[in-house]
């Protein structure tokens, strides 16, 4: 498999049906902003048969932030710090709400963060992993969504690739570049993130990882292959290209670091219960529960830089 094999193989991907609790969930956020072109769903919840008592996740990709808010401010701030993060609740039935986190991220800024031109790793890791197209406007939409995609997949394999060290499996190098990019951002993962994430996906990373470095021309390992197993790859990377991804990714952690407080500060301005969606996180994936208090609650920027503090004296950041 080639780089001429990775556009169809991740437009077949995205082309998969989501469920009608997902196209539900889509096409509420769809109906609260302009000029939506495409929605895309990712995410942990692309593997449940229901959503139900979860909170999926949706990337909105807009023509414009001027047309697809409001108001000024939010444009202001989306296309300041992208993206703007929104939560959603909407009746599915007689009996289910249905519940979305969902980012608002201009086509262009989509481009550029996916695609790989963003230093940081916040779009283009993300996107390098599954997703679906619960929405999409029309063919040129489906044809530009899928080659930003084939890009985030292009830079994620290679910056994995100098990572590893002589002889790899694709394993290696994904759940080695899943593990870097963690550390740029506060959330907190568990040791085993990385393994759980690619042995859910393994048939998608094998594929989209093989075609990617068959076109950087990694060969397999000269070794005899593992009898259940693939070949492993060989590489030989240079010491000072080495030294180099070491220094990038220390750059991208304390860059990361700042842009995800940026990030929660904003996040009081647009994202509606986000204080408590925000703790309820970090304690789902660290363990660490910190309670607001009232005036915390009526106040949260102000609020921020000492919970921060005690959720970081806690643990909750790795």
């Amino acid at each position: 498999m080639s780089d001429d094999d990775l556009g169809p193989l991740l437009r077949a991907e995205i082309a998969q049906p989501v469920g009608e609790q997902i196209a539900a969930i889509a096409a509420a956020a769809e109906h609260r902003h302009g000029a939506v072109a495409a929605v895309l769903f990712y995410g942990s919840c692309l593997r449940e048969s229901s959503v139900q008592n979860k909170v999926v996740d949706l990337y909105l990709i807009v023509d414009s932030y001027k047309e697809a808010h409001g108001g000024r401010l939010s444009a202001l701030f989306n296309r300041a710090l992208p993206p703007n993060v929104y939560y959603l609740e909407t009746a599915y039935g007689d009996a289910v709400v249905l519940r979305a986190k969902y980012a608002v991220c201009s086509l262009a800024d989509f481009a550029a963060g996916a695609g790989g031109r963003w230093f940081h790793p916040y779009l283009w890791a993300r996107f390098a992993q599954p997703s679906r197209l619960a929405y999409c406007r029309n063919e040129a939409t489906r044809t530009a969504i899928t080659a930003i995609l084939a890009r985030a997949a292009r830079k994620m394999v290679e910056e994995g690739l100098m990572l590893m060290e002589q002889n790899f499996s694709t394993r290696d190098l994904w759940t080695a570049v899943f593990r870097e990019t963690y550390r740029t951002e506060l959330r907190a993962e568990a040791p085993d993130r990385a393994d759980k994430l690619y042995d859910a996906n393994q048939g998608y990373f094998e594929q989209v990882g093989n075609a990617v470095l068959a076109t950087l021309r990694v060969p397999a390992a000269a070794t005899a292959a593992p009898p259940a197993g693939p070949s492993p790859l060989q590489w030989m990377p240079l010491e000072q290209a080495r030294t180099a991804v070491r220094a990038r990714w220390l750059l991208r952690r304390a860059q990361g670091k700042l842009l995800s407080v940026l990030r929660l500060m904003k996040a009081a301005f647009t994202f509606v219960g986000g204080p408590d969606y925000l703790l309820w996180k970090i304690e789902r994936h660290s363990g660490v529960a910190v309670t607001l208090t009232p005036w915390q609650r009526r106040h949260p920027i102000l609020a921020s830089s000492f919970l921060f503090w005690r959720l970081y004296r806690k643990g909750a950041f790795k």
